[in-house]
């Protein structure tokens, strides 16, 4: 095997390796952050996700059918013109 041949393969094999490190690393750290957000926080912790996770109330999600606020904005008279059928 010449010698540009073995600089060809050690080059595409520190490269293979690099990157795998590199991957290992950031996969790594990937789910060890992603596994932190999951853990509960008590109250007097200085990490906030929410207010009202700071103010000790669980989180009410709204039902899909439930008006979004004063006017619901989903069903606007804008929007309802606009899903007339066009004659």
């Amino acid at each position: 095997m010449s010698e540009l041949g073995r600089i060809a393969i050690g080059t595409v094999g520190g490269l293979v390796v690099s990157t795998g490190v590199l991957l290992v690393i950031f996969i790594g750290f990937l789910v060890i952050a992603g596994r932190t957000k999951f853990r509960r926080r008590h109250r007097k912790s200085l990490v906030v996700r929410s207010l009202a996770e700071k103010m000790g109330t669980d989180v009410r999600y709204l039902t899909p059918d439930s008006p979004r606020g004063p006017a619901d904005q989903l069903n606007t008279p804008e929007l309802a013109e606009q899903s007339k059928p066009t004659q």
